[in-house]
């Protein structure tokens, strides 16, 4: 009897202590309850905040600078001479520099990255396309700056022995180079776009006697028209952006030129010779570097407005 009274006894306490375990973990269950989704709240502020911050800094600032310089002649200036004697700030010469790069960029990267996107959704096997897949995202990742000294070392030379004419520093170079740059991302999202199409659309065309090329160009690129638009249009605001090839490899010539075998500047290339020291905070050459800030803000803003909206406009539901 006593011993069934020590084993109850013990038995009891035993629960007592579970049941006051599984209390304190209810209780820090239902703290991270009400602590987690504020502190998932405040991540996700955090981005937000971040770019309210920098859009907030770039139109103070670029007031600043057309408080000092007339809009009307920024916006519609072929000459830009910010460190001469009598400065003039025309923008006209970095746009035109860094749309004809951009063009450049997507001359060689648009045809290259779209044949390989039908390479490897239509034609190649599984074996190869996980070999070929990777390697072509590899390209992705390598950083910007070895891709301008390879512009400026390798591709320049290289180009001057076929067009006599071409500076040392020209748009041509860094625009081929970032269109190699921007092959994987062209490639990989048109790849998935054409993936995503259902095989039973191929399988139904091929039934009727479509040709694998005819499949390819009538059925699965108006079908994933979408995805393919959207990728041109994201590589097209990466080569609007890029900074470091057109820097080493461009020069610093603010030249309004449409000749491509010459140097010029792109608004990236300008934001980097600003802020490299030459311009003393509070100079109008210090506050034209936010207002060409705010002026490649608002070209990467267009293009990602205009990628969600041809997103929406020819998305197919399968």
């Amino acid at each position: 009897m006593k011993a069934n009274n020590q084993t109850n006894i013990e038995n009891s306490v035993q629960v007592r202590k579970l049941l006051a375990k599984n209390k304190n973990a209810k209780n820090l269950f239902a703290i991270g309850e009400k602590v987690i989704p504020k502190l998932l709240l405040l991540i996700a502020l955090l981005s937000v905040l971040t770019t309210i911050g920098i859009i907030v800094t770039l139109v103070t600032e670029t007031v600043e600078f057309f408080q000092r310089i007339s809009i009307i002649e920024f916006f519609t200036g072929t000459i830009l001479k910010p460190l001469s004697q009598n400065p003039e700030f025309g923008i006209l010469p970095l746009i035109n520099g860094t749309i004809i790069s951009s063009i450049i960029a997507m001359l060689v990267a648009g045809p290259i990255g779209i044949m390989t996107a039908i390479y490897l959704s239509e034609y190649a096997t599984d074996r190869v396309r996980r070999m070929l897949k990777p390697m072509l995202e590899l390209l992705a990742g390598i950083p910007t700056i070895v891709y301008g000294f390879f512009a400026f070392t390798f591709v320049t030379p290289l180009l001057r022995q076929i067009i006599p004419g071409l500076e040392a520093t020209n748009i041509l170079s860094p625009g081929i180079v970032m269109g190699i740059m921007i092959i994987p991302m062209i490639a990989s999202l048109s790849e998935d776009a054409m993936s995503s199409v259902p095989n039973a659309m191929r399988e139904g065309a091929l039934a009727l006697g479509a040709t694998k090329l005819e499949v390819t160009f009538r059925v699965i690129i108006p079908a994933a028209l979408s995805g393919i638009i959207s990728s041109f249009v994201l590589g097209i605001s990466r080569a609007i952006g890029e900074t470091m090839i057109v820097t080493i490899a461009s020069g610093s010539s603010k030249n309004f030129t449409f000749d491509i075998t010459e140097s010029m500047q792109t608004m990236t290339a300008y934001i980097v010779e600003v802020s490299g020291g030459d311009a003393p905070a509070g100079s109008t050459i210090y506050y034209s570097l936010y207002a060409v800030a705010m002026t490649l803000f608002v070209f990467t803003l267009i293009m990602n407005i205009i990628a969600r909206y041809i997103s929406k406009r020819f998305k197919e539901e399968y």
